[in-house]
């Protein structure tokens, strides 16, 4: 069985690419962070997916991207509420990257789970980033996948002594947000236990209005179905 590493949110995306991944016969490896998010009721998420999916291995990361600041996800910086999220409105080569959008995370959460990959000899990392409804982060596009691919393949043993290399996976990134709850749907995946929201309640109920619960429950009304998740 092939191994494989897998970063897991919690939410949405992170969980119906854990169900194709599962599906399609990998080992998989969960990775979560707990980098001082203001969403952190997603650790709890994706903690009870892991096990649901019956993961080989699920490790929560604990760094603190506090220290940095710069993001609303990790300061004290509000949250943007109904914000236009369509089409170019939301276009990182056009200045439209959000103050949601955390420096260099997926960066960071990459370079861990190449780190981890290289240890359990797993040639693939899947990553559920999606380049056409999402918040306009700039770590989500197809060009930085294959700048970080080609980057591993340098920096790492594996990239060099003969074997395949790693292979960064991304089988959501050009798919609609409705694609991807259908494609869920199609393999059992209960969107209930998922979480997605930027700025939840102090009880993990979604505030329905930032960028990350517009964009789930317009994938939601596009794929004809209501989001069973809870909503103020």
């Amino acid at each position: 069985m092939a191994r494989a590493v897998l970063l897991l949110s919690g939410g949405l995306d992170s969980t119906t690419l854990l169900a194709l991944v599962t599906d399609a016969g990998y080992e998989v490896h969960a990775m979560t962070f707990r980098y001082g998010q203001r969403h952190a009721g997603e650790i709890e998420a994706a903690r009870s997916l892991a096990a649901a999916y019956g993961a080989r291995e699920h490790v929560i990361v604990d760094i603190d991207l506090r220290i940095f600041g710069g993001s609303a996800l990790t300061s004290e910086i509000g949250v943007p509420k109904d914000r236009d999220v369509s089409g170019s409105a939301h276009d990182p080569a056009k200045g439209g990257v959000p103050i949601t959008y955390v420096p260099a995370r997926n960066t960071i959460f990459l370079a861990f789970a190449l780190a981890w990959a290289e240890v359990l000899e797993a040639w693939e990392i899947f990553i559920g980033v999606n380049a056409l409804d999402y918040s306009g982060y700039p770590d989500c596009r197809p060009e930085y996948i294959a700048a970080f691919e080609r980057m591993a393949n340098l920096a790492t043993r594996s990239g060099v002594d003969g074997t395949d290399g790693i292979h960064i996976r991304t089988p959501l990134i050009d798919l609609t947000k409705a694609q991807i709850i259908r494609r869920g749907l199609d393999l059992g995946v209960d969107y209930g236990l998922t979480r997605s929201c930027y700025d939840p309640d102090s009880n993990g109920v979604a505030c329905g209005h930032c960028d990350a619960c517009q964009l789930r429950l317009r994938g939601f009304a596009e794929a004809g179905i209501s989001d069973p998740a809870p909503y103020i």
